[in-house]
């Protein structure tokens, strides 16, 4: 089960995320588990693999409002830093971000389904 102290010891600043949920932690927690449905997880995984980073950049770019509106600093800040190598069309291997944000994403899912 899902907590304020699992998602603090998590990193993520889960006073921010309440206050942009009106102090509701019910609401909090329930915007958190539909992060797991955004396909812009798996649109920006197939969009790298193809090279198209016109594609990866919007889907990097809505990921990065969902988690910066969630506060969930470890998974936001790999997809931001991704986020502005694509905006600017940066010819990097962009793997070693996928690989954190996917690994930020599991240890998430293991504190909600603990």
């Amino acid at each position: 089960m899902l907590t304020i102290e699992k998602l603090t010891a998590f990193g993520a600043d889960v006073e921010d995320g309440l206050t942009r949920c009106m102090g509701n932690s019910s609401f909090y927690f329930m915007l958190i588990g539909k992060v797991f449905e955004d396909k812009n997880f798996a649109l920006l995984e197939k969009a790298l693999a193809e090279k198209d980073l016109e594609v990866a950049f919007e889907a990097a770019h809505s990921l990065k409002g969902v988690l910066g509106n969630l506060a969930l600093t470890p998974i936001y800040t790999p997809v931001y830093e991704l986020t502005e190598l694509l905006r600017a069309k940066s010819d990097v291997d962009y793997t070693p971000y996928l690989l954190t944000i996917k690994e930020k994403k599991v240890e998430l899912e293991a504190l909600i389904n603990d």
